[in-house]
């Protein structure tokens, strides 16, 4: 059979509207970046993820070196990680289910609840997952676009609801824009009866969270991760927290064994060194309110106002792509926006005091060049 003939009819058998899906463009890695551009990985700086640049746990890194179970699956019950986060984060063990990050979670959410052309509800800007997982699940994506200062519009949500919406999906704080969305406004789209998904991967960076409410409301989710604030993100954990009603179907979705022994091992590690891991989150704040404090000085960027380990910042018009590969070239990564809500916008994870000292040195050496 011919390569076109073969493509011809995996096209006719692959479900329809994966046909023309766009793919999501993950973050390219370090040493791909680093044979590109010419510099060594060990002189890059990486503002780009949102990641811990102080990385996880030591305990974490002892913990893995010394296991000897690797060959063995992991238990997929996860109880005693249940059992630790019940004590973090203050809810029943039996509510909590873990996945391979907190995206896995989301297209979990949206497999148990989605038939073909239900709704989910996107606040943009926002997470990128949250609308792809959604065209993944052959959902229909609604967009409620966010109000000039990237507050939810509560009222154009609940006029956008419809007799087929399904899931409304609230980052809180939102990435990336690094706002919160009050609990009030929550609870008053709580009142609909559709499932409202609070994403709080960034809640170390704020401390307030909806968890405590799930229980008294079986269509509240609230999502976390330990891929911000604990430095694991390579190693792929996120929890959820579910109303018991809702785990029960989740159970029989979730595969058995999605969150790897090395995965367990690092949290069960993590949750036993947390003063340690809230003493990087406290420098990852310090430093974020220098980095503004710096941005504002240098004139080039203008910083808004974000409670996460990032900051959202104004580009010169026209220039925000420029001022990234800038950027690049000097080995520092940053993300930089195009869309109508985002338009010449770039947004910089908060590094260590060294990173920020180098981007500024950067933006100088750009803004002396436009004057030349």
């Amino acid at each position: 059979m011919s390569k076109d003939k073969d493509k011809n009819l995996t096209r006719k058998l692959v479900r329809q509207h994966i046909i023309d899906l766009d793919p999501y463009k993950p973050i390219v890695p370090l040493d791909m970046i680093s044979e590109l551009i010419g510099i060594p990985v060990s002189k890059l700086i990486k503002l780009d993820g949102n990641e811990n640049p102080y990385g996880c746990s030591p305990r974490v890194n002892v913990a893995l070196t010394n296991c000897n179970a690797y060959h063995i699956y992991p238990d997929s019950s996860y109880q005693t990680m249940c059992k630790l986060l019940e004590r973090y984060v203050g809810v029943d063990s039996e509510n909590i289910i873990v996945g391979s990050g907190s995206d896995e979670l989301i297209d979990l959410i949206l497999r148990l609840y989605l038939e073909p052309d239900d709704e989910v509800i996107n606040c943009g800007p926002s997470f990128g997952m949250y609308p792809y997982c959604t065209a993944v699940n052959n959902g229909k994506l609604v967009e409620v676009p966010r109000d000039a200062l990237y507050n939810v519009d509560i009222a154009a949500v609940k006029e956008a609801v419809s007799k087929r919406t399904k899931v409304i999906f609230i980052a809180s704080p939102n990435n990336p824009t690094g706002n919160v969305t009050p609990e009030k406004d929550i609870l008053e789209l709580l009142k609909m009866g559709i499932v409202v998904v609070v994403d709080e991967a960034y809640f170390e960076f704020y401390g307030i969270s909806m968890a405590r409410l799930v229980e008294k409301h079986e269509n509240l989710i609230a999502l976390r991760t330990f891929s911000k604030w604990a430095g694991l993100a390579g190693l792929r954990v996120g929890y959820g927290i579910f109303h018991s009603n809702v785990i029960e179907y989740l159970n029989k979705i979730k595969p058995p064994y999605n969150v790897n022994v090395a995965a367990q091992i690092a949290v069960v590690e993590s949750l036993a060194d947390i003063d340690y891991l809230m003493g990087t989150v406290n420098a990852i704040k310090k430093e974020q309110a220098r980095l503004i404090e710096k941005l504002n000085e240098q004139g080039i960027l203008k910083p808004i106002p974000s409670v996460a380990n990032f900051v959202l910042c104004n580009a010169p018009e026209g220039k925000a792509r420029e001022i990234k590969e800038l950027l690049e070239s000097a080995g520092i990564f940053v993300r930089y926006f195009d869309t109508l809500q985002l338009k010449d916008m770039i947004r910089i994870s908060v590094g260590k005091p060294e990173h920020t000292d180098a981007l500024i040195e950067a933006l100088h050496r750009i803004g002396g060049a436009s004057n030349d």
